[in-house]
């Protein structure tokens, strides 16, 4: 009968392991070639200077790319600032143009409707103006009268108005004078009469007013 128990047979088989494997090989630690490393580490931060050297000149290109560009914007900003200022002062003056010419138009349509005005049918002893004759003055009269009203409607609507003269104080920045009156119940340098009419232009005279100026 065998004495043996299952530990005495688990030492009996790490005892025999124990002697059978050879652990040379793990007890012989290889030691690192400090030269190579050393070399390696010096290779790698060559590498490291160079890339942050490449980097350093890409993004110098990048930044005088940016200046570049922005100078360029201010300078197409500016060109393309000075082509509207350009173009508005053009269209000013197109505009100024177009409405001087309607002034003129103006001027022919009021003196016709103030000859209307003053038209007087003749009622004498001898001769009548005829009835037809004094109906169609009075309805040019009218149809001119509507035609003024439209055309200064038309100037308001593009910011032209006529300048208010008469019994107000000599105005040279908005009014010249063309003749000399005498009237002792107004007072001096007041406007009298106003030949032509003055317009501004906003706040801007696009025609002098021509009137008539008291000196005492």
């Amino acid at each position: 009968m065998t004495t043996d128990t299952p530990q005495d047979e688990l030492l009996a088989a790490l005892h025999q392991y124990l002697q059978e494997t050879d652990f040379a090989h793990l007890t012989a630690i290889e030691q690192p070639d400090l030269t190579a490393l050393f070399s390696d580490l010096a290779g790698l931060k060559t590498e490291v200077k160079a890339e942050s050297r490449q980097f350093k000149a890409t993004l110098d290109s990048l930044s005088d790319a940016v200046e570049t560009l922005k100078a360029d914007n201010r300078a197409l900003a500016d060109e393309l600032a000075k082509a509207n200022e350009r173009l508005e002062q053009q269209r000013r003056g197109v505009e100024r143009a177009m409405l001087l010419e309607w002034l003129d138009i103006y001027d022919r349509l009021d003196a016709g409707h103030r000859a209307l005005q003053n038209y007087r049918p003749v009622d004498g002893l001898f001769r009548h103006s005829k009835k037809q004759d004094v109906g169609f003055i009075a309805s040019v009269g009218e149809g001119q009268e509507i035609t003024l009203k439209r055309l200064e409607q038309m100037l308001q609507r593009r910011r032209v108005f006529a300048i208010d003269c008469v019994g107000q104080p000599f105005d040279a920045r908005t009014m010249t004078t063309v003749a000399i009156g005498n009237d002792p119940s107004q007072a001096n340098a007041v406007v009298l009469e106003e030949l032509r009419k003055g317009f501004l232009l906003e706040d801007q005279v696009l025609r002098l007013a021509e009137v008539k100026v008291n000196k005492l």
